[in-house]
């Protein structure tokens, strides 16, 4: 019985889930003084980096042609699922930690753990590749002297380095670093200012297009396509098509369309940051939402004109896949625009580096303070600033970018990146499903230890390992399930969103590694293809059969169980597209995340501890009285509360009280 005992405790401490203190605006740790408008600029700035400058040109001329503009409509559309996710959580977890805190409060511990450690991976490994980008683009402006002084007498020539230690990556990473810890309102002003630069010139270039552009670069016949390529000596392909496609609209084709589209989808990485400002802003409850649905729309406008203006303006088999931009001005005689193009893109590098550096430190600080990681990254300046973090965060990404060859790295940012965007979507559909829980029990009562109790027993029985020891599901309860939610509706809920996530994982390796046999018609594939779409859809539609809960906050995703559930296939089907190579080294990256996680994280969190609000139990208890004054104004103030609450949240004393 021991050994069985042992095991089950465990088994609770890895899905342990967090209970958030409802606190008021006064009482974070962290300096709350940005708007909705500076998470915009961050947003923005974050998301339209210099990839605006060179992704059109590369997707246009390998995969869409001038049909760029709905690969990005399309990849726009796949990104504001995973946006419209995490805008209903920063709803309703105005707190610092994003996909790892959402995590965190919804399927436990230790997948909050593999989300935030790998949303570690994902911004120092952007921070850095970032850094060397703005250092090259830096370089080109200035014929490539600093690289081939670099070269000529610190070549690093081993397996993995750099070609050179980037010296000017690293006095730029650590000049944020500081810029960071100085403090957050400083760098929100560093951040518009750039971004304003940014999209003046996105600005500047579509109507440049529009203006030099010629619609007849949209209905390119095959023909001359033909003789184009034979005059440049290209054989065409064996259906006789030109290597520059059929030309017109869609010169590759719909499935070249949707090609680019999932090249697109990596454009619009980097909304995310905003979520990790949850202390850091004024009404956050609305302010997220806002920020995140905003910077997604401004950023597909963006993306969306400048595809367009450079099609407009050239050809899209003539495309330059480095420099499109500059090439494009130089084809319609402004060749002097290239300069302004080159300041744009250095603006774009910047607001990109700090949106990739801004969010690092705060992951650190949220799991910090959770006792997951050392507790000294949780450490807040006199600014209200996580300075600790920030400086730890500064070094690391300064080393990568100092001594490592990144180009092999950057495909692991998006296993992270597409794993936290799958996570928060199956948090929302197994939050939405939740039944309401004991805990919701006005602010202050006289026995506080009730209060704890419930608290514990609102842990334990809301946790998986009690939900699967209820009663099996029945027949009824899928067909005709009750009004309002239970916890055997919501367990349901639970094993059919991981039971959903399984088969769409299937789902995408075969249309991946076994897409010849399904365009050969072999039977197996059919059937396995059938099988899983009819169980894909069969779950989803059990999922919508059951009651939600009928708790409401300032935003909410629309389309349930629909959205979500296409947002996790979206992103699971991205993540088997990466190479095995990928996946070699994210195993690597989380088996020492593992080792750190069971050596010191799963003894130190606080959901395993006493909490440290309990060392306020004296002031606590002094503040009974008055309360118990003012109790029918508390329970007029509950009552609202309740109706904004979340079933995770336990309520405590707030600056009101």
């Amino acid at each position: 019985m021991i050994p069985c005992r042992a095991v089950l405790t465990f088994a609770r401490c890895l899905i342990r889930r967090k209970i958030v203190p409802l606190d008021s605006l006064e009482d974070s740790k962290l300096c709350r003084c940005l708007t909705t408008m500076d998470l915009i600029a961050l947003g923005v700035g974050s998301t339209l980096g210099a990839g605006v400058y060179v992704l059109a040109g590369e997707v246009a001329k390998a995969d869409s042609g001038p049909s760029i503009v709905v690969s990005f409509l399309i990849a726009a559309l796949a990104s504001v699922m995973a946006g419209l996710c995490y805008a209903e959580f920063g709803a309703r977890v105005p707190k610092t930690g994003s996909a790892y805190l959402y995590t965190y409060v919804t399927v436990g511990e230790l997948w909050a753990f593999i989300t935030g450690w790998n949303l570690i991976l994902s911004y120092v490994i952007g921070t850095s590749s970032v850094a060397r980008a703005w250092s090259g683009t830096f370089d080109e402006l200035l014929n490539k002297q600093i690289g081939q002084f670099f070269r000529t007498y610190f070549k690093m020539n081993y397996t993995g380095l750099a070609e050179y230690p980037d010296f000017f990556a690293v006095c730029l990473i650590l000049l944020l670093a500081g810029l960071l810890s100085f403090g957050v309102k400083e760098s929100a002003w560093v951040n518009k200012f750039f971004t304003a630069i940014n999209i003046l010139v996105l600005l500047f270039v579509m109507i440049a297009g529009f203006v030099k552009g010629n619609v007849a670069n949209w209905k390119i016949s095959e023909e001359f396509l033909k003789n184009i390529s034979a005059s440049a000596r290209e054989p065409p392909y064996e259906n006789g098509t030109s290597i520059y496609g059929a030309g017109g609209f869609m010169p590759y084709g719909f499935a070249g369309t949707l090609a680019g589209a999932a090249t697109c989808f990596y454009a619009f990485v980097g909304f995310d940051c905003i979520a990790t400002t949850g202390e850091e802003v004024r009404n956050p409850q609305k302010a997220i939402p806002i920020g995140i649905v905003t910077s997604l729309l401004v950023c597909f406008m963006a993306y969306f004109g400048v595809s367009a203006a450079l099609t407009l303006m050239m050809p899209y088999y003539l495309l330059n896949e480095k420099s499109p931009l500059p090439v494009a001005f130089e084809y319609v005689g402004w060749g002097p625009a290239k300069y302004v193009v080159a300041a744009g893109s250095l603006c774009a590098l910047s607001t990109s580096l700090l949106g990739s550096m801004f969010p690092l430190p705060r992951i650190l600080f949220a799991m910090a303070r959770d006792g997951l990681l050392f507790r000294f990254l949780a450490r807040v300046s006199k600014r209200q600033s996580p300075v600790a973090a920030t400086l730890t965060a500064g070094v690391i990404a300064a080393v990568m970018a100092f001594l490592f060859d990144l180009k092999a790295l950057v495909d692991m940012m998006s296993i992270g990146t597409l794993m936290a965007y799958s996570l928060v979507a199956a948090c929302v559909l197994i939050l939405r499903y939740q039944p309401g829980l004991c805990y919701e029990q006005p602010k202050y009562s006289p026995e506080k230890e009730d209060l704890g109790s419930c608290d514990r027993a609102a842990s334990k029985s809301d946790s998986q390992v009690s939900m699967l020891q209820d009663q099996g599901f029945r027949l009824r309860a899928l067909l005709s399930p009750s009004a309002l939610p239970t916890r055997q509706s919501a367990s349901l809920v639970s094993f059919l969103v991981g039971f959903l996530a399984f088969l769409v994982l299937g789902l995408s390796i075969l249309t991946t590694y076994g897409v010849q046999a399904i365009a050969m018609l072999e039977s197996w594939s059919l059937v396995l293809l059938a099988l899983l779409l009819v169980l894909c859809i069969t779950i989803v539609l059990v999922i919508w059969r059951q009651p939600q809960n009928q708790q409401k906050v300032a935003f909410m995703v629309p389309f349930l169980p629909f959205l979500p559930a296409l947002s996790i296939l979206v992103n699971i089907y991205l993540m088997v597209q990466l190479s095995a190579d990928t996946w070699v080294r994210f195993s690597i990256w989380m088996a020492l995340g593992f080792l750190i996680y069971f050596a010191y994280g799963i003894r130190h969190s606080l959901e395993g501890n006493p909490r440290d609000e309990d060392d306020d139990e004296d002031a606590y208890l002094d503040n009974i009285h008055a309360a118990t004054e003012e109790k029918s104004a508390i329970q007029a103030s509950d009552h609202h509360q309740r109706n904004l609450s979340l079933p995770f949240i336990f309520h405590e004393k707030t600056s009101e009280c």
